[in-house]
């Protein structure tokens, strides 16, 4: 793995801090949620997640399909 990498702040059903994490992994864009699998974001959070996955989008899309 390497360290392309970001994290979007948000909460969890219970109002605790929280964030999602983002990796690129070769080609691949992977999502982590927080513990607990939910997480809750305001419209701002929705938007820099967005902006964050078009990121990782165009990293991973630079490295390429390592299998064909």
């Amino acid at each position: 793995m390497n360290d392309q990498r970001w994290w979007v702040e948000c909460g969890d059903p219970f109002g605790r801090d929280r964030s999602v994490t983002v990796l690129v992994e070769e080609d691949q864009v992977l999502v982590v949620a927080p513990p607990g699998g939910t997480a809750v974001l305001s419209a701002q959070q929705t938007h820099r997640l967005h902006r964050t996955l078009g990121t990782a989008s165009d990293a991973a899309a630079e490295t390429g399909d390592p299998r064909g």
